[in-house]
């Protein structure tokens, strides 16, 4: 149960960035509802990190929570945002999930 509250928390590493990237875009109102939204997710992942910690090793439970964070914003970023989809981004994004899967795989 521990991991699936792990690969959670991640996803919502991943809302807090997209909206903060949509903050950026957007003016008035609709700026401060992304900002919201930012500060739900971020206060939703920070809470799973917490109870998942109890369980699994902090180093562990750490870089595959920033690991899932860092591929998904990335894929936000290309997909959403239209930021470049390098092929150097894209082997390194590679090597990221292979690190997080070998990382759960071990522990």
């Amino acid at each position: 149960m521990s991991w699936v509250l792990l690969v959670i928390a991640g996803l919502f590493e991943v809302a807090f960035a997209f909206c903060l990237g949509k903050a950026k875009e957007a003016i008035g109102s609709t700026m401060l509802l992304w900002y919201g939204g930012f500060f739900i997710s971020l206060s939703i992942s920070m809470a799973l990190l917490i109870k998942v910690t109890q369980k699994l090793p902090i180093g562990t439970a750490y870089a595959v929570w920033t690991g899932i964070g860092a591929v998904g914003t990335v894929l936000i970023g290309i997909l959403i945002f239209k930021e470049p989809a390098t092929w150097t981004r894209i082997f390194f994004l590679t090597t990221l999930i292979i690190s997080i899967v070998c990382l759960k795989a071990v522990s």
